[in-house]
């Protein structure tokens, strides 16, 4: 990335203070991307002055189209600045070391004292409920950023349709990516141009050759290498945000019957009460389906993209983001994102619905939270909300 002279460098910094400063931001990375960004920006752009206020805000545009957690991102980033690779990779580690040891703990705690036990059904399935919510929301902000125009709301409505009978997910993004490079057109012909690329693939080529595997009735199935490729699958496909990961991750974890919706959704949860990007919830799924080996597998899996596009490419990613059609490519593959992650709502709440004893408290769960999370901003709005859901099944479930 260009660095004109009259830009400010960052300071001299030993290897160690730089992990210990970066550690200290994962240690306070409670919020969100907007609050972590906002914290990072702080102390290294405003009080040390690393970078120039404009080189931060060009950095962080390119972040922001890229795959993976852009808080994350930046971190890497920057410590690359400061001293090359290896104080990229210690940035990075720093950032995310204290998520990843709290989100193993409550993996552990878990897996040890709250799964199967009844006492706890109430106030898990509120706290689903709550998540439910906050993904709904997700969607329509996603959904907000990239839906510009009927072309791309027709290949939403694909993507939906299209994970909801059973196409596989890299189907309709190729679809969307193909369509939004080659055409321009209204909604029907981008939804019949799209849904014929993925169907007609989907029937050429079958659902058994499109499954990611055997379909496994039990976690002991579960393999580190198989967790890795889960997690690099998640990473590779976060656009627009942690919640873009969500679909990915379910589809190679609870689709093989590793475990419960009801556990991912609780992972879900406790991600948004850490100090972390919110995709520390793959840590979270790891260690529940295969133990520490299993959360070490799926993290290093849905971190390394993160780690390997700031490290092996920033000096060319601020000219290739400029192309304009990568551009429409990354439009039309965000589009059939949205749709793929309304559809994994709807299954998810069809799934919580299933689980609850009725239907009327997790829907009022549902709206209640829905209020919250449309209504309040702030850091403390997720880990408020998914308190609040716990209690409320609790009360209402029992």
């Amino acid at each position: 990335m260009p660095h004109p002279a009259s830009d400010p460098r960052p300071p001299a910094i030993g290897l160690l203070a730089l992990f210990g400063t970066f550690l200290r931001f994962g240690c306070l990375a409670f919020g969100g991307p907007v609050a972590q960004i906002a914290m990072v920006r702080q102390a290294l752009v405003d009080e040390a002055q690393w970078i120039s206020s404009a080189r931060f805000n060009r950095l962080l545009a390119v972040m922001q189209i890229l795959p993976g957690p852009e808080a994350h991102e930046l971190c890497v980033h920057l410590g690359m600045l400061a001293r090359g690779r290896i104080g990229g990779l210690l940035a990075g580690l720093g950032f995310m070391l204290p998520g990843f040891v709290l989100t193993m703990l409550c993996g552990w705690a878990y897996v040890s004292f709250v799964a199967g036990n009844v006492g706890f059904a109430g106030v898990l399935i509120g706290v689903q409920g709550a998540v439910l919510a906050m993904i709904a929301r997700a969607v329509w902000r996603i959904g907000g950023h990239v839906l510009h125009g009927a072309a791309l709301i027709g290949l939403a409505v694909v993507g939906l349709v299209g994970t909801l009978i059973g196409v596989p997910f890299w189907l309709l993004l190729a679809g969307g990516a193909a369509h939004a490079v080659f055409t321009r057109a209204a909604f029907g012909w981008a939804a019949a141009v799209a849904l014929a690329l993925a169907a007609s693939g989907y029937i050429l080529i079958g659902p058994e050759a499109t499954a990611a595997a055997p379909v496994a009735s039990t976690a002991a199935s579960a393999g580190v290498v198989a967790l890795f490729i889960a997690g690099l699958k998640g990473g590779l496909l976060t656009f627009g945000g942690a919640y873009t990961a969500i679909p990915y991750v379910r589809a190679d974890t609870v689709g093989r019957g590793w475990l419960s919706d009801g556990a991912f959704l609780d992972g879900v949860a406790i991600a948004g009460l850490l100090p972390a990007p919110l995709v520390i919830f793959a840590t979270f799924v790891g260690y529940v389906v295969g133990g520490w080996a299993g959360a070490v597998a799926i993290t290093a899996g849905m971190f390394l993209p993160a780690f390997a596009f700031s490290l092996i490419f920033f000096e060319r990613l601020e000219a290739v983001v400029e192309n304009p059609t990568l551009h429409r490519l990354l439009d039309g593959v965000a589009a059939a994102v949205v749709g793929i992650i309304a559809a994994t709502f709807v299954s998810l709440a069809a799934s919580t619905i299933a689980r609850a004893p009725s239907l009327w408290p997790v829907v009022l769960i549902f709206a209640i939270a829905s209020v919250g999370v449309w209504r309040l901003k702030g850091w403390w709005v997720a880990p408020l909300l998914v308190l609040t859901g716990g209690l409320a099944g609790a009360v209402v479930i029992g």
